[in-house]
């Protein structure tokens, strides 16, 4: 039992590794001052810079991203509008506005405000005060908004994070990771795309006070369009930024870094690395046929595998090193399999460094083998497991 169990691990995924051309070339890795990084472009998901991005952080200021998602989801379904009204109480007022001495909008207490405006001093001036009127105006308290927020991350894949606040402000329970900010990113840019503008505002006045955007990379680096910076201590100063230059858009986060004045730096100079040193590679058309897995007991020994679109690869410039690519699917596949049927991934990567994943579907029907075919196939899997 313990052999057959150790075998059947051994040989649960069966990989096959091809490379490519030299001048599709993977992107030399850059250094950077922050403790924690990730660039990836949009379009294909290619990686062009990773460094500590699953590794735990305060989120800080970063789960406003999150509270405006949960906001924007209830806005689609209707749950609330933009004209909602929701009322300033003593704790918010006290917790996040004026009195706080944190980022705020400055709302009265026991004013009342709409949620349109409540979104634009989070976007714009990253209000705590905001943060906490939604939370409870929506649910009460922020302890019960912070669930719904957790039970949001989690329908859209978020995978290493935790909110107990709607704002950010400490707590031993708040924590996420560069990757989850960048998938939150992504997906607030995707799916809100009317609201998504908002992040460039300029600038935001409530209760006669005028902020300007806290974004630091706004009119200094070209294209920037969002999304939000931070500050925790022991994490340092955090930023997770995009920019569409050309029809690119490039996600970054960053983590880790000494001052303000180093994280708009530094997050500038990787952005320009991002656009300069890389161009768009084609490795494969869609449903083009990639390569090919066994089948056991089908009327077929084995089907080809392709990717339901074009495969492409944000690539460098300048780097001779070649790129890998891997089929990756679990020996054998069983018939019957229907076409179209997902089965398999395409990993492209550069040493160990993974650039990108791409879905391999089966290009044609496997349908049941005759009594022959399948003893030939169990003969066979018996022959390559003893072996």
């Amino acid at each position: 039992m313990r052999y057959s169990l150790a075998l059947a691990v051994l040989f649960v995924a069966f990989v096959v590794s091809s490379p490519l051309s030299a001048q599709q070339a993977a992107p030399r890795l850059l250094e950077t001052k922050a403790a924690q990084a990730l660039m990836i472009e949009a379009s294909t998901g290619t990686v062009l810079l990773a460094k500590g991005e699953d590794k735990a952080l305060a989120p800080a200021s970063l789960a406003k991203l999150m509270t405006l998602e949960v906001v924007l989801d209830a806005i689609r379904r209707r749950e609330i509008g933009f004209d909602t009204v929701y009322r300033v109480s003593e704790h918010a007022w006290r917790t996040g506005g004026a009195p706080s001495r944190t980022a705020t909008m400055f709302a009265a207490l026991k004013s009342e405000l709409r949620v349109e405006d409540l979104l634009k001093g989070i976007v714009v001036q990253m209000a705590n005060d905001a943060c906490i009127i939604l939370a409870e105006g929506m649910n009460g308290s922020e302890e019960k908004f912070a669930i719904r927020m957790n039970e949001r991350a989690k329908a859209i894949g978020l995978r290493d994070s935790h909110f107990a606040n709607p704002t950010g402000l400490p707590h031993p329970e708040n924590r996420t990771t560069l990757s989850d900010m960048i998938r939150l990113a992504r997906h607030l840019q995707s799916t809100y795309p009317e609201f998504y503008r908002m992040f460039t505002q300029a600038e935001f006045e409530w209760n006669k006070i005028l902020q300007r955007n806290r974004n630091p990379l706004l009119g200094r680096s070209a294209g920037v369009d969002g999304l939000a910076s931070g500050f925790a201590e022991g994490s340092g100063y955090a930023l997770v930024a995009s920019a569409e230059r050309g029809g690119r858009r490039l996600f970054l986060a960053v983590s880790g870094l000494a001052s303000d004045k180093e994280r708009t730096e530094e997050a500038v100079r990787l952005l320009d690395w991002g656009y300069s040193a890389f161009e768009m590679r084609h490795l494969y058309d869609a449903r083009e046929a990639i390569g090919a897995a066994s089948v056991y007991g089908g009327d077929r020994p084995q089907v080809d595998l392709l990717a339901p679109g074009p495969v492409d690869v944000y690539a460098a410039t300048d780097d001779p090193e070649r790129l890998q690519a891997r089929i990756v699917y679990r020996w054998p596949l069983r018939a019957p399999l229907p076409a179209g049927a997902n089965v398999g991934v395409l990993k492209i990567s550069q040493g160990e460094r993974l650039l990108r994943e791409v879905p391999l579907q089966t290009a044609e029907a496997v349908g049941v083998g005759t009594l022959r075919q399948k003893a030939g196939d169990a003969l066979f899997e018996l022959l390559f497991f003893w072996l």
